[in-house]
């Protein structure tokens, strides 16, 4: 894997490839990279400073929407995750500018590789389950996880899983959050709101 170059902005999230990340930008130095991202079409990586973090993952966005500008200089954006990224070396500022920069290599994730046909069953399965209608148009694994809004730790723990053991994790999951529905169904049915 090549080492690159990025702009780089420390964050304690972990989005997934594919994932649509609302963020708000106040700080100037974040207000500057906003500015270049939006100027120069470029991408950006969101870092993710947990402590958990040993590895020093993140992910690779670009600006999909600005929602709003505030007189302030503040914004509203959202952000998509397109790839993931292991990051070797964090900057101060990177080149010029008032944001970090750093060095890292990115994964180059797949998010035109379909699923399996289990997955894909349990996946229509659950999104049926919660009359949500657009399983048909999720392609990736990644989606799935998405889906699913994993915890920080589901999600590191997924994207270091060999390409085998990644959908029956997700298949696990999907389960897990069928049962939960299911009991809550059965929940209404035993009590009665007056």
């Amino acid at each position: 894997m090549n080492v690159i170059k990025i702009p780089m902005f420390p964050l304690s999230i972990f989005p997934l490839p594919g994932e649509m990340v609302p963020l708000h930008i106040f700080e100037p130095r974040y207000r500057q990279l906003l500015e270049d991202a939006e100027n120069n079409d470029i991408t950006f990586g969101i870092y993710c400073n947990h402590v958990a973090n040993a590895e020093k993952l993140g992910a690779l966005v670009k600006l999909e929407s600005i929602l709003k500008r505030y007189h302030t200089g503040e914004s509203d954006v959202i952000v998509k995750c397109i790839d993931l990224l292991s990051m070797s070396k964090l900057f101060r500022t990177f080149r010029d500018k008032l944001y970090p920069g750093a060095e890292v290599q990115l994964w180059n994730i797949n998010l035109a590789e379909p699923m399996d046909q289990a997955l894909r069953h349990h996946f229509t399965e659950y999104m049926n389950m919660m009359r949500l209608t657009h399983s048909d148009k999720a392609i990736s694994i990644y989606d799935v996880a998405n889906e699913l809004n994993l915890g920080f730790e589901d999600r590191l723990k997924f994207v270091h899983l060999p390409d085998d053991r990644k959908s029956p994790f997700m298949i696990t999951r999907l389960k897990y959050q069928m049962h939960l529905l299911k009991e809550a169904e059965k929940a209404k049915d035993v009590y009665h709101l007056n």
